[in-house]
C-alpha cells in the first residue's frame, strides 16, 4: 500500500484529538504547516464561501476529495443524498466512524454514476493537477451530471506569488506541485492546480459551459457555478 502521510496526521488527530505538524513542501517557497484540524471543522468553523458552496448543493451530491467527511454530513444534515469520495483509504475510514453514510475510496475519474451536484471543496478542483486536467474534467463531467445539474467548486487566483519572481514560461502559473511530510515521512510530490477567474470563464465557455462566480472572498478565493 502507497504510503498516506496525510491520512496518517488525519487518523492521530481523529485518535487523540491532536496531531504533529503536517507540513506541506511546495515548487514555488518554503515549506508551509497544514493545521489538521481544519479538515474536522464544523459549520461554525467553516468560511463563508464554503457554507454558500453547501447551501447551492441539490439532489444527488458528489462530494469529491471528501477528506474526513465535514461537507457531507452538514449536507446528509439537510436531507441531501451524498456520495463522498476519496483517495485516502484512512480518510475514508474515518468518514465511516463519523458517520457518514455512503463513503467510497474512489477516483474522481473512474466515477460512472450521474449526479445533481459534483461538488469539490477547499480547492478540490485542485487534483486536476493542470490545465489540460482541467480541460479533461470539464469534457468528462457532462457525462456524471444529470439534466439540469451543476458542478461546483472553489479556486483562486495566485498570479499574486509571482509579484516577485518571474511568471513560469514553461507552464500555466497555477499549476503548483506539492508533498506531504508528517512525522519526517515524505509523501510522493503532486500536481495541484489553482485557475484564475478569467481562464475559468474562457475554457468553461470553450467547453459548453456556462460559469457564475458566484462568490469572492478576501483573500481572492471565489466560488464557481458550472452548468451546461
Amino acid at each position: 500500500m502507497k504510503m498516506d502521510i496525510y491520512g496518517n496526521a488525519l487518523l492521530d488527530f481523529r485518535q487523540t484529538g491532536k496531531a504533529e505538524i503536517l507540513w506541506l513542501h511546495n515548487s514555488y517557497d518554503e515549506p508551509e504547516e497544514m493545521p489538521v484540524e481544519v479538515f474536522f471543522r464544523g459549520e461554525d468553523d467553516m468560511p463563508e464561501i464554503e457554507l454558500k458552496a453547501l447551501a447551492l448543493c441539490k439532489g444527488k451530491v458528489l462530494d469529491v476529495g471528501a477528506g474526513v467527511g465535514s461537507h457531507a454530513l452538514l449536507l446528509e444534515k439537510k436531507g441531501l443524498d451524498v456520495t463522498a469520495i476519496d483517495i485516502s483509504e484512512i480518510a475514508v475510514q474515518i468518514m465511516q466512524e463519523r458517520g457518514v453514510k455512503k463513503p467510497l475510496v474512489q477516483d474522481f475519474f473512474k466515477t460512472t454514476e450521474k449526479y445533481d451536484t459534483l461538488l469539490f471543496m477547499m480547492n478540490g478542483i485542485g487534483l486536476t493537477g493542470t490545465l489540460p486536467g482541467f480541460e479533461n474534467l470539464l469534457e468528462s463531467a457532462k457525462n456524471l451530471l444529470l439534466p439540469k445539474g451543476q458542478l461546483l467548486f472553489d479556486s483562486s487566483d495566485i498570479s499574486y506569488l509571482y509579484d516577485d519572481l518571474p511568471m513560469p514560461t514553461n507552464q500555466y502559473f497555477g499549476e503548483i506541485s506539492y508533498c506531504y511530510e508528517y512525522k519526517k515521512q515524505k509523501g510522493n510530490w503532486f500536481n495541484w492546480l489553482y485557475i484564475d477567474p478569467t481562464t475559468l470563464q474562457r475554457l468553461s465557455k470553450q467547453y459548453g459551459w456556462n460559469c457564475k462566480i458566484v462568490y469572492v472572498d478576501e483573500q481572492d478565493q471565489y466560488l464557481a457555478q458550472l452548468t451546461l
